[in-house]
């Protein structure tokens, strides 16, 4: 028995509708899952809380616009807003340099210890933190004496503590790829360290200096949190003066004219970062990897400034918690902890402390599910090479709007949620999912910045061996790109449950008093003056911080790659 092959034509049409099948598939979840996700969750809220500014009953009216942007009060908050900002990232710049030298440029035993101990900011929560240093900056605290409680000098150190980091990171990689013979021609020439650092080294890292700069602006102008626990009353932000006016007097119309105000600051920073990263990029182009020298006797001064700025932003504030949480009414207790378990101890909880824990991993767990999923789907489909024009626009115009959320702050997102999704048509305020997906807003871009260049980094001669070695698209995707996108998955996910476990911008308007998550829970507490409270919110912020930083560890030994940068909201 003889059998017949297939005909040509026949076989053609068999692999075509197959392939047409997978381009439905991969349009639908890569492109068009996601797009309604951000419709919904992002577009909608966001589209509904800027009309309010400017609709009335239906028709335009720019009485609540006019009234709000020429009241006193509200110049006022934008220029404390840009004050402090501004503050923070040159504060953030000038300590961050030096440490960017030492770390990138030099060698020395520990180096890599000490660039993990440099990063750990970056995971820890705003709200934690911020207690640290109120409790270091109190007027019984080890800096009392100094009278900053509540001011804006306290609100721009926490501010920096977040944000050296990013810029010793972002600085320092670039300066480890800088070519030294310049600025050994510039000495052999005469010119002394300092010339040889103003005149050759400055102006070649001067487009990576305003990227880190511009970035470190737009979160430092975001620092809800920060500003919310440190400040006292008269110092406010554009985001803390949206939540009073949404929570305290309910001028949602006034919450949002200040919400499109800051929306303006927000996109700003980010037009001139983005402006500042193709600088980067197209210096980086002419530039190689040169080794860095051995640490010398003269790089002893930058590396004074690095253990030095460490010590005070980063190691003191955070022992100050340390001490506080093992203290009540001056003496050494660890009643603290044993109270983390109650829920009786305080009237403002309805909760115990290590429930609100459970709450958040529970939430920023789910939280990071949807966003690493979200994401992944996004970096799959914007990572395609399609050789028609039509097409890579389309994919430039999807990558373009899954960074949308990066232009609003998570104030924002979390009363356009408020707003929108908390009464019908669409009633979510019962629902499990509700935090969940504001925060996911918030991580989705992160989560795609993090993956995508992991797969436009993929040859694309792998995928067309496989498929010429008979490999359907799904083979293809599972065998060249999934182990690529597990590992990288993987460390998107970690850092989206991070940022999900201390987020307070969007869940401070959204939870529930029967469900809050730990860092509502340490506002809360913080808040109160008894010594009870204020012991719980020390050893709560411990406790919220150490379980962050576990997380993060467990993920990445899980996964076995280092973490190459994160932001923090």
């Amino acid at each position: 028995m003889t059998v017949q092959a297939a005909p040509a034509s026949k076989k053609l049409l068999v692999f075509g509708s197959r392939e047409a099948v997978f381009i439905f598939l991969g349009i639908f979840f890569g492109a068009g899952v996601p797009l309604v996700f951000l419709a919904l969750f992002f577009a909608w809220p966001t589209a509904t809380l800027i009309s309010m500014g400017f609709i009335d009953n239906g028709s335009l009216d720019l009485t609540t616009f006019g009234e709000v942007m020429t009241a006193k009060r509200t110049w006022s908050v934008i220029w404390q807003t840009l004050w402090m900002a501004a503050c923070g990232t040159i504060g953030s710049v000038i300590f961050g340099i030096p440490g960017a030298y030492v770390l990138y440029r030099t060698v020395f035993p520990g180096r890599t210890f000490a660039r993990a101990v440099v990063a750990i900011p970056f995971v820890l929560p705003t709200v934690a933190v911020s207690v640290g240093f109120r409790a270091l900056l109190s007027q019984d605290g080890p800096l009392g004496f100094l009278g900053l409680e509540g001011s804006m000098t306290g609100i721009v150190a926490a501010m920096i503590f977040f944000n050296m980091s990013l810029v010793i990171r972002s600085v320092g990689s670039v300066w480890a790829q800088l070519d030294p013979r310049m600025e050994q021609a510039a000495a052999t020439l005469g010119a002394s360290p300092p010339r040889v650092f103003a005149t050759v080294t400055l102006p070649s890292l001067g487009p990576a200096i305003a990227s880190a700069a511009s970035v470190v602006f737009l979160y430092c102008s975001t620092a809800y949190s920060i500003v919310l626990v440190l400040g006292r009353i008269g110092t406010a932000t554009l985001e803390t003066e949206i939540y009073m006016e949404t929570s305290h007097y309910g001028n949602l119309n006034v919450a949002s004219v200040l919400s499109i105000v800051q929306l303006v600051v927000v996109v700003s920073a980010l037009l001139m970062a983005d402006r500042a990263r193709k600088r980067v990029q197209s210096t980086l182009k002419m530039t190689t990897h040169h080794p860095a020298r051995r640490f010398t006797i003269r790089d002893i001064p930058a590396a004074f400034v690095l253990i030095a700025s460490m010590t005070c932003l980063v190691v003191i504030p955070m022992a100050a918690v340390v001490v506080r949480s093992l203290q009540r009414k001056g003496q050494w207790t660890i009643a603290n902890y044993i109270d983390l378990f109650s829920a009786d101890v305080s009237p403002t909880l309805q909760v115990s402390v290590v429930e609100s824990l459970w709450i958040s991993m529970k939430t920023a767990l789910l939280s990071g599910l949807i966003a690493a999923t979200v994401g992944l789907c996004v970096a799959l489909m914007v990572s395609r090479r399609p050789r028609r024009r039509s097409a890579r626009i389309g994919l430039s115009f999807l990558d373009a709007a899954f960074m949308l959320p990066l232009g609003v702050s998570a104030v924002t997102v979390g009363f356009g949620f408020l707003v929108t999704l908390s009464q019908p048509p669409l009633d979510l305020s019962s629902c499990a999912l509700l935090i969940p997906c504001a925060q996911a807003v918030v991580a989705i871009p992160l989560v795609v910045r993090i993956i995508l260049p992991v797969l436009r980094a993929i040859d694309p001669r792998q995928r067309e061996v496989a498929a010429t070695l008979g490999a359907n698209p799904a083979r293809v995707l599972a065998t060249v790109e999934g182990p690529v996108m597990m590992r990288s998955g993987l460390v998107a996910f970690g850092f989206a449950v991070a940022i999900s476990m201390g987020e307070f911008g969007a869940t401070s308007f959204l939870a529930r008093p029967s469900t809050p998550t730990l860092p509502v829970v340490i506002y809360q507490l913080i808040s109160r003056p008894t010594a009870v409270e204020q012991g719980l919110a020390m050893s709560g912020s411990l406790v919220l911080c150490v379980a962050t930083a576990l997380m993060m560890i467990g993920l990445e030994r899980l996964n076995g790659s280092q973490k190459e940068g994160v932001f923090h909201g």
